[in-house]
């Protein structure tokens, strides 16, 4: 203990005589790592004490001790003086966070004013790891309204430290993995990332799953249209995981939690950019680039990426049906999708004046894609084999996504005490239509063959406009209070047109019986409260949020609409944490959560794009409500390394779940024949508990892991849809992530994942976008039912990286990267229900090699450029330590 104490003073007074030799920006030694301590900012207002009227004018100015290169000695110098602005505005900055300063006030006709001030460092506690996205936000420190006339409050102490960001920080309410170096996603997709990230699973689709369930997916705090297919995973700062939201929250979700994707958006004074570009095994090209300049009152950017994908799979279906005839059907499939798609976002943030920002951010996805597949049907009846079918498919899907962010901040005098309001609109329209051939022949009779030609004409269109606005002020230390008020309002169409060529006419004939045409309103309108207190070592937030639904459905071709106004509801959220040391805490936390039924599932009519499964909604589908308790143990046992370890529980009443049922098929030209119909209903109950533990260590110098396992038991009663129709199964999965760094600028990234037998995620209800999006990509999604099971899998991905830092400040960094790179991943599931038994293995693009080249470069010239940040943004001040 007393080396170690030892060490920690040594540390601080190395990091002092750092600061105070570096004086207020001086040039020395160190290149980058130096410059990202030059971040301090302190802003304020100049008043007259007596009416409170702002003065302008007014010479602000700066000392502090600087470097002297001639005498080698530390000396007082001004470091920076500025003459405030015509409504008081003052603003202080690249100034080194470790520096102690003194403030001058001065006016004609005023008394002058002399204050000290600092960014005092303020070193954790012996094994307490520090909370960086807290401190680095201090670093722009509003003074408040300066009176000339009268003693201005103190300014407190503020601890900010010039480390690089961590993997993976633990919150109050979430867990946040920062993501921006993530070596074997680059140049992909948000979904690879997301196979990275502990807690989450991915399926062969790209569907995400966390704890079982499926996450509603934000984008910057807000929902959003894109799936996670068509976000870059290039332009990603950090992913931040919330499995038990808040009041503060959207109660939409049921059991599953939040994803929050928070993009980059840098606001440093200058310029800087970069571009990439890469090439996969398959031929296959992504180019993008980004850029910002920053200068007076005005921060741009944008961003783009232009990304061609080749997706190969490989599917087989083993059914047997149950009946007076035992049959068999054995189904292969062989699908390949190209295309490609592009992203831009861009926008650009005004500086209104020190603590209003007013921001505005667009972006547009757009993307097409050809999918073909070689189908083959071998039926066999009475153990005999009957018929075989031939069903190519050639199918064009195209998408369009667009957005716009426009939003405000203000920023009271009193730290952290604001006022914020944005309006968020997403637009997407997709289009995707299909020719379908079916060849059949009787094994008896070899010469025989029928023939069913099919076309689909499919389109959706959609807008989804939120309104919010959020209102935070810590009254004291140790108390805090947040409210917030927020309007959803979501318009969808689709269009679902099914036509059979007439043999005798040669024409293509609409079939009604299982075309749709559509379209509904979904409104959710909602108020929040927050407070949270501290009592020694006891912290409290408790939270209450109430919400209005109501959802508004017409059937275009059948001229009937229906109407669902779901019951005002209140959501509770409790959260507890006691501290036991400084590193080491407890919490208990609690909240009530909805999954509301979207149309998909309330929709009664027919989907017979698969004619061996068919898929139907259910007009009399209720919300389902989940109570959701956790408690979590976070331990620094030492610097750099954090052990997380949660144990949950979950109960969620009327189910919104999977059943299959047999009926007439609805397609066919025979009476008797019959098919399986995929429906919606709500069963009783489910019940989800687990055990979670997650740690980060550094290993060595060179090796940082971090581990994630999670043993869980999810039980499903549906014993109202079937007697004895009960599922449950305890499973486990683990998921590792080492980055190991060597000299010369190698680093490598070796990541994989084990997934044991699991029941089959519950389904998700209207509560919010974001998934794979199979139509980009040919994926189908998951078939969730209470009589389901995914099979044992695993997988390992590796990327190796080489990075360059060149004289000119410029770098570069060349990534080679592999997924799956022993072609393990095999999706394999069992289906039983009292109609069939059924095997299906999906495999898809193991073993795809990439290579990506990234070129970064920039210039930060202080004379050109002045900074007035009013942390507007939502990067927690993460911006500031560099790219």
């Amino acid at each position: 203990m007393n080396k170690l104490l030892t060490l920690v003073c040594c540390l601080c007074i190395g990091l002092q005589a750092g600061a105070q030799y570096m004086g207020g920006g001086g040039r020395m030694g160190g290149g980058a790592n130096r410059q990202n301590l030059n971040v301090g900012h302190f802003y304020g207002k100049l008043i007259d004490a007596k009416n409170a009227k702002p003065i302008a004018g007014a010479t602000v100015q700066l000392t502090g001790n600087k470097f002297d290169t001639v005498t080698k000695q530390l000396k007082q110098a001004i470091l920076r003086t500025v003459i405030t602005e015509h409504n008081g505005d003052f603003s202080l900055e690249s100034l080194s966070v470790m520096g102690n300063y003194k403030l001058k006030v001065s006016a004609i006709g005023y008394t002058a004013l002399e204050k000290n001030i600092n960014f005092g460092i303020k070193m954790p506690q012996p094994g307490e790891q520090p909370d960086l996205q807290k401190m680095l936000a201090q670093a722009d420190k509003d003074l408040g309204n300066l009176k000339l006339e009268a003693n201005a409050a103190d300014l407190g102490n503020v601890t900010v430290t010039a480390s690089s960001k961590p993997l993976f920080e633990v919150g109050i309410d979430r867990k946040i993995f920062n993501v921006d170096k993530n070596l074997v996603s680059t140049g992909q997709t948000a979904t690879e990332i997301m196979k990275t990230i502990p807690s989450l699973s991915v399926d062969i689709d790209g569907n995400v799953t966390l704890r079982n369930a499926s996450p509603t997916i934000f984008v910057d705090n807000r929902p959003t249209t894109l799936t996670l297919d068509q976000i870059p995973a290039d332009i990603i700062e950090k992913v931040e995981i919330i499995t038990n939201p808040s009041a503060k929250f959207d109660a939409s979700g049921g059991n599953a939690g939040i994803l929050n994707i928070v993009l980059k958006k840098n606001k440093k004074t200058g310029y800087n950019g970069g571009l990439r570009s890469g090439v996969d095994s398959r031929g296959r090209v992504n180019v993008g680039g980004d850029i910002n300049v920053r200068q007076n009152k005005i921060n741009l950017f944008a961003s783009g990426m232009y990304n061609q994908r080749k997706s190969i799979s490989d599917a087989i279906t083993d059914r047997t049906n149950i009946g007076s005839k035992q049959s068999q059907i054995y189904q292969t499939n062989h699908i390949v999708n190209t295309g490609a798609f592009a992203f831009l976002r861009g926008g650009f943030d005004w500086f209104i004046d020190n603590r209003s920002t007013l921001s505005f951010t667009g972006n547009l996805a757009k993307g097409e894609f050809d999918n073909t597949q070689q189908q083959r049907v071998d039926s066999t009846l009475a153990n005999t084999f009957y018929s075989f079918s031939n069903i190519p498919t050639n199918s064009h899907s195209q998408f369009n996504n667009s957005g716009l962010q426009v939003s405000y901040k203000y920023n009271f005098p009193k730290p952290g005490h604001n006022l914020s309001a944005d309006v968020n609109y997403n637009n997407s329209n997709n289009s995707s239509n299909s020719n379908i051939t079916t060849q059949t022949y009787l094994v008896a009779n070899p010469n025989s063959f029928t023939e069913l030609l099919q076309k689909t004409a499919g389109s959706s269109y959609s807008t989804f406009l939120t309104l919010q606005a959020d209102y935070e002020n810590p009254i004291t230390e140790d108390t805090k209070l947040e409210a917030g008020v927020r309007s959803a309002i979501r318009n969808f169409r689709n269009d679902n047109l099914q036509y059979k060529k007439n043999p005798q006419t040669g024409q293509f004939e609409p079939i009604t019986s299982v075309s749709s045409r559509y379209k509904f309103t979904d409104q959710v309108h909602a108020a929040y409260a927050t407070y949270s207190f501290k009592v020694k070592r006891w912290s409290y937030q408790l939270g209450l949020r109430v919400e209005s639904s109501n959802y508004d459905g017409t059937l275009l071709d059948k001229d009937s609409s229906f109407k669902v106004a779901f019951p005002l509801s209140l959501f509770p959220s409790a959260f507890v944490t006691y501290k036991l040391n400084p590193k080491l805490d407890v919490q208990i936390n609690y909240s009530r959560r909805v999954n509301r039924p979207n149309f998909f599932q309330l929709l009664p009519f027919p989907d017979v794009t698969d004619p061996q499964n068919i898929n139907i909604g259910n007009a009399n589908l209720k919300p389902e409500f989940t109570h959701s308790f956790e408690m979590s143990y976070s331990n620094n046992y030492k610097k750099g390394a954090n052990l997380l370890i949660s144990a949950y529980f979950k109960y969620t009443d009327n189910l919104i779940t999977r059943y299959q049922y047999k009926d007439k098929n609805p397609i066919s030209a025979f009476a008797t024949d019959s098919s399986i119909f995929n429906a919606y209903t709500n069963a009783n109950s489910s019940i989800t508990y687990g055990l979670e533990v997650t740690n980060k260590i550094s290993l060595a110098k060179w090796w940082d892991a971090t581990l994630n396992i999670n043993f869980f038991n999810a039980q499903i009663n549906a014993t109202n849809v079937q007697t004895g129709l009960n599922n449950q199964l305890i499973s486990w999965f683990g998921k590792m992530n080492n980055a190991f760094k060597f000299g010369k600028g190698y680093s490598i990234q070796l990541s994989g994942e084990y997934f044991a037998k699991t029941v089959q995620p519950q389904g998700t209800g209207g509560g919010g976008g974001g998934g794979r999006g199979g139509m980009m990509f040919g994926g189908g999604g998951q078939t969730a039912t209470a009589q389901g099971y995914i099979l044992p899998r695993y997988s390992i991905d590796l990327a190796i990286r080489k990075d360059w830092t060149w004289k000119n400040g410029k770098s570069g960094s060349l990534t080679l990267s592999m997924d799956d790179i022993f072609r393990t991943k095999l999706f394999q599931t069992t289906t039983e229900s009292a109609y069939f038994y059924q095997t299906a293995q999906r495999r898809r693009d193991p073993q795809v090699l990439r290579l990506n080249f990234n070129y970064r470069f920039g210039k930060f010239d202080i004379s050109l450029f002045k900074r007035k940040n009013t942390k507007a943004d939502q990067t927690g001040g993460s911006d500031m330590i560099g790219n």
